[in-house]
């Protein structure tokens, strides 16, 4: 599941990695750490400091023309590297030509971070500012740069001009060339606890007894789990796709996207492995969960799934996907291996 780009509350664990990071130097930053964390909210807020009128040790005022322009999306000294699909989704302005390529249906809007936006933003680099504050590249999430994209950025990232800052954020740093880490200073983006996630998630208007739920089933991803939230997911409904998978009932994931099929599914499965050897599921409720089967059927079921996983972003059909993935998970929930 990709990370839930919030613009509510500002997590205060996200507050304080702000402003321990404004306090030191360096010209590019590498967030990373597993999605629904915050790096991309941490993200722009360090663009948000860097670039602001009247910076605090605390991040942005807020209040200037700097913090106004980055709020509508217009900020002249602010490159954004997203997949073209995200920044559509988010409110992002694409390039001229590749709004103009997607609006007259020469193709889609891309799902990685592509060569020639990389281009623009290594010659956005080496003009001046127009606010005469600095510029700022943010490339989120980092890990959808293919090795000619980050290429591209390479020479930059080793020798930016003097008044250029760049972070990236990502949720996978291991995808990442070495080359692009080294240059970077890395910063590990901090687990809350569950007592101050649950807090934010209710300040975000989830429901406690969703909150402690969804917040499992998101791993302890705070993000990820208002991101399910915001969805329509409760505790009642994530509760019910266990049973639902066993009873071969489609209508559980009516709603849900092909990559969310096949992350519940997995999560299923590690539980029920988890509990084959005595241990404590991580993100069902024990009582939810039905009979595990052998190992070794747990064992195939998550090799298939994690092959799926890979393609899931395909243009598959997404019903018969959907038949195809419960088929398979009511085959190794009923194996005799």
């Amino acid at each position: 599941m990709s990370e839930a780009l919030t613009t509510g509350v500002l997590p205060p664990w996200v507050q304080r990695q702000r402003s321990t990071l404004l306090a030191q130097r360096g010209h590019a930053w590498l967030l990373q750490g597993p999605s629904g964390l915050g790096q991309y909210g941490l993200a722009l807020e360090l663009v948000r400091a860097w670039l602001c009128d009247a910076p605090t040790e605390q991040g942005a005022c807020g209040q200037c023309g700097s913090c106004h322009a980055i709020d509508v999306h217009a900020h002249a000294d602010l490159c954004l590297l997203m997949p073209e699909a995200m920044m559509i989704e988010q409110g992002w302005p694409l390039g001229e030509k590749a709004q103009s390529d997607i609006d007259d249906k020469k193709r889609k809007a891309s799902k990685e971070i592509r060569v020639e936006a990389m281009r623009d933003a290594v010659e956005f680099s080496q003009r001046t500012s127009a606010r005469g504050r600095g510029k700022a590249v943010l490339v989120y999430p980092a890990e959808r740069m293919n090795h000619i994209t980050a290429n591209a950025l390479l020479k930059t990232l080793e020798e930016p001009p003097g008044d250029v800052k760049f972070v990236l954020a990502t949720g996978a740093a291991h995808q990442l060339l070495p080359t692009i880490r080294s240059r970077c200073m890395g910063h590990n983006m901090v687990w809350p606890d569950a007592v101050e996630s649950t807090a934010w998630l209710a300040a975000e208007g989830v429901a406690p007894a969703d909150a402690q739920v969804l917040l499992a089933a998101a791993g302890s991803r705070p993000e990820n789990a208002l991101q399910w939230a915001r969805a329509g997911r409760t505790a009642q409904s994530w509760s019910a796709v266990p049973r639902a998978v066993v009873q071969g009932a489609l209508n559980v994931f009516a709603d849900w996207g092909p990559a969310q099929v096949v992350d519940a599914l997995q999560k299923l499965c590690h539980d029920l492995q988890l509990v084959r050897v005595g241990a404590t599921p991580r993100f069902y409720a024990a009582a939810d969960l039905p009979a595990a089967p052998s190992l070794a059927a747990l064992s195939q079921w998550a090799k298939d799934l994690n092959a799926t996983a890979r393609v899931v972003e395909h243009p598959f059909n997404a019903g018969l996907l959907l038949e195809s993935l419960v088929g398979r998970a009511q085959n190794a929930l009923n194996s005799r291996l």
